[in-house]
């Protein structure tokens, strides 16, 4: 149970930082600066909402989503940890690990001398988390909300044997319509097409999407650049400590067999995602820690 009088006294900082239980029971951290303001809910660490003074919600959260423990929520920045997609050898395992369908402890609150506010959230290892993944391990989520938003997955291996992960940090981008945009960034880039198999390499520039895409790139730390002229603004989608690009889009058919989807939701949102998965699956040794971020915001 989430006490959020002792949230409030530890952590609120006051006009910048604060607690409330907004939906269905579930707990959100609020944060307003002089830059941005941002939705983080405690439930999977799960950013909901970024929105740079000025402009509209970066992120694309559905109206869908049903907010309640047990499930995902469905948009914004889902955590997936400690696996990427189903579980190699037990599918009936939740889909994307547990990381996004557990409550994570916040540990930290700061507010920055230029004005940014920090934030880190911690999952470790527990009789729950094992009877998923029987590894001993330390996670945090951190978030320094600024004109950008940085968003950082720290693992740890605490346990005495080496283990390997996958994970993605799962980023819906809030769209005009997803017949207006153009993805830059991914030109001369392999992939791997999961619907309809087969590797290739993207030879045009500028990736327009007009179908059900499942892609992921490989070998690349690239930047992506989302045009959005209907928005009249462009998304920069920057990354670090990943050697793989997922993107994303469900198109009709399959939002009509999602049920936190609407059917015509695929028009409004492209998930690009910064991937440690495949081939570019991360090992630990003990002791040993890896990072990945996210790093999002408007190209000026």
């Amino acid at each position: 149970m989430i006490n959020l009088d002792e949230l409030d006294e530890k952590f609120s900082i006051e006009g910048e930082v604060g607690f409330a239980e907004l939906e269905n029971d579930l707990v959100f951290m609020t944060v307003s600066n002089k830059y941005a303001d941002a939705d983080i809910c405690l439930y999977g660490a799960h950013v909901t909402s970024f929105r740079p003074h000025n402009t509209m919600d970066i992120l694309w959260l559905s109206p869908d989503s049903e907010f309640r423990e047990g499930s995902p929520i469905r948009g914004g920045i889902p955590v997936c940890f400690p696996w990427f997609g189903p579980h190699k050898t037990q599918p009936e395992k939740p889909q994307h690990g547990f990381g996004r369908l557990m409550y994570w402890d916040v540990t930290e609150t700061t507010s920055l001398p230029n004005g940014e506010t920090f934030v880190r959230m911690q999952l470790c290892s527990s009789a729950a988390t094992k009877l998923l993944w029987d590894h001993d391990f330390c996670a945090e989520m951190s978030f320094t909300i600024g004109k950008t938003l940085t968003a950082t997955l720290k693992v740890e291996n605490t346990s005495p044997e080496t283990f390997e992960y996958s994970s993605a940090l799962h980023t819906y981008f809030s769209l005009s319509s997803i017949e207006n945009i153009a993805i830059e960034g991914l030109g001369d880039t392999s992939y791997h097409d999961q619907l309809h198999g087969g590797d290739f390499k993207q030879e045009q520039l500028l990736l327009k999407i007009e179908n059900a895409e499942t892609r992921h790139y490989f070998d690349t730390e690239a930047d992506c650049l989302i045009h959005d002229p209907g928005f009249r603004r462009r998304i920069r989608v920057a990354k670090s400590g990943s050697r793989a690009t997922t993107v994303w889009n469900p198109w009709e058919e399959t939002c009509r067999n999602i049920a936190d989807l609407p059917d015509d939701a695929y028009h409004s949102f492209v998930c690009i995602e910064a991937v440690n998965a495949f081939e570019n699956s991360i090992t630990l040794a003990p002791g040993e820690i890896h990072e990945t971020s996210a790093i999002i915001g408007l190209e000026e």
